[in-house]
C-alpha cells in the first residue's frame, strides 16, 4: 500500500509541475504555418460542418480533451470537472493513465468520475504500453470506454527517477489491438512520432495514433525536475514537434491521426486538421484554464474554440474537414528544410 501511495503522490506532483512549467508560447511550430486568405469564401458561417469520424466513432466536433490525470483525491476532482466539461461541449475526453487503478481498486473512483459526469459522451480509457490484454480490457470496462489509448513514453520513463527501463512494447500493442472490440489509439506523450514508428505500428494492426508532439506539456522537463541532481536538462528539447509529426504521419496515410501537443488556440487546431488530423486534442491549455479560472470559464473557452474553428473555416471557404484539407499552407524555411531532409514532398 505504501508503494501505491507513492504512485498517488506522483500523480499530484505531475499535476503541480505541469502547471509550474506551463508556457504561454509553444514549440509545436504552428506559428511556422500560414493559410492563404480567401476574399470570396462563397459560403455562410452556418454552412460549416465540424463533424468528424474516428473509426466507428462519430464526433460532433474534431476537438477533444486529452489525457491528463487521475489516481489521487485531488486529481479525481479534476477528472470530475473534465467529465462535466466534456458533457457540456460535446468533446471526447481521455482519462489519465489508469495503471494505478489496475493495481489498487480504491483508486478507480478517481477515474470513473469521468464517465459518471459524462454518461452519454465519448470517454477514452488509458494505459501504458507493456500491459496485458486482460489489463487493457479491465481499463476499458472501468470507464465503459468507447476507445482505449495506449501511451508510449520511453523518453519520460528514462528521465523519471523511478521509471521503467524495458521497452519491448510493439508485440503487446498488436495483441491488444487484435483482442479489443473498441478502437485502440497509440499515443505519444509529448515527443512526437516519426514515420518509421508509425509504419511499425501499422504493421502490427494499429489504425489510430495520437502524435503527442513536442510543444505542450514537457515530461522530460517535469521528470528531470524530480531528479535530485536535475542533470538531464539537455533532453528538454527532445523529439519532433506536433507539426513535424503531422508531416511524418502523411507518409503513412492508412492511419487515422489525432494531433496533440501545444495546441493553444483554434487556429492551431485548424492547421492540424488541414495537415490531415481527424481530431485535435489539448490538455495543458485546459488544465491551466481550470487552475487559473474555473470550470464554467474553461467550458466557455472550449465552446469559443468551436466558434473560432468555424470562423476560420468560413474565411477559407471550407464547409467541412475534407474541404479544409484541400487548403494550402505555407511553410517556414525551417519546416521546409525539415521536410526536405526527411525526404517529404510536402
Amino acid at each position: 500500500m505504501a508503494q501505491l501511495s507513492r504512485h498517488a503522490h506522483r500523480k499530484d506532483e505531475h499535476l503541480s509541475l505541469a502547471e509550474k512549467f506551463y508556457q504561454p508560447t509553444t514549440t509545436s511550430q504552428f506559428d511556422q504555418l500560414r493559410f492563404i486568405h480567401q476574399s470570396l469564401p462563397e459560403m455562410t458561417y452556418t454552412d460549416v460542418d465540424l463533424s468528424s469520424q474516428l473509426g466507428p466513432l462519430a464526433l460532433p466536433v474534431p476537438l477533444m480533451i486529452e489525457a491528463m490525470t487521475g489516481g489521487s483525491p485531488r486529481t479525481g476532482k479534476v477528472n470530475a470537472m473534465l467529465g462535466r466539461i466534456a458533457a457540456a461541449t460535446g468533446m471526447p475526453v481521455a482519462s489519465g493513465s489508469q495503471s494505478i487503478a489496475l493495481k489498487d481498486a480504491s483508486a478507480a473512483a478517481t477515474f470513473t468520475v469521468l464517465r459518471e459526469n459524462n454518461p452519454d459522451g465519448l470517454v477514452f480509457a488509458n494505459i501504458g504500453a507493456g500491459h496485458s490484454v486482460a489489463q487493457a480490457r479491465a481499463a476499458v470496462e472501468m470507464l465503459a470506454a468507447d476507445a482505449l489509448e495506449i501511451h508510449v513514453n520511453a523518453a519520460q520513463e528514462l528521465v523519471m527517477p523511478e521509471g521503467d527501463r524495458d521497452f519491448h512494447w510493439r508485440d503487446d500493442i498488436g495483441e491488444i489491438v487484435a483482442a479489443l472490440d473498441v478502437p485502440v489509439i497509440v499515443k505519444e506523450v509529448g515527443f512526437g512520432m516519426a514515420h518509421e514508428t508509425l509504419t511499425q505500428l501499422a504493421n502490427v494492426g494499429v489504425q489510430y495514433v495520437d502524435l503527442g508532439g513536442r510543444g505542450g506539456t514537457n515530461f522530460a522537463q517535469i521528470e528531470n525536475f524530480r531528479r535530485p541532481e536535475k542533470e538531464l536538462t539537455y533532453l528538454a528539447g527532445w523529439g519532433q514537434s506536433t507539426v513535424e509529426s503531422l508531416f511524418e504521419s502523411q507518409q503513412v496515410p492508412a492511419l487515422t491521426v489525432i494531433a496533440t501537443g501545444g495546441v493553444r488556440q483554434p487556429l492551431d487546431a485548424a492547421k492540424a486538421l488541414a495537415l490531415g488530423a481527424s481530431v485535435v486534442g489539448s490538455a495543458g491549455q485546459i488544465l491551466h484554464s481550470l487552475i487559473k479560472t474555473d470550470e464554467a470559464t474553461t467550458t466557455q473557452r472550449l465552446l469559443d474554440w468551436q466558434t473560432g474553428l468555424k470562423t476560420i473555416m468560413t474565411l477559407l471557404g471550407a464547409p467541412n474537414l475534407a474541404a479544409l484539407r484541400e487548403k494550402q499552407l505555407l511553410l517556414s524555411p525551417e519546416l521546409e528544410s525539415y521536410c526536405r531532409q526527411r525526404g517529404f514532398t510536402k
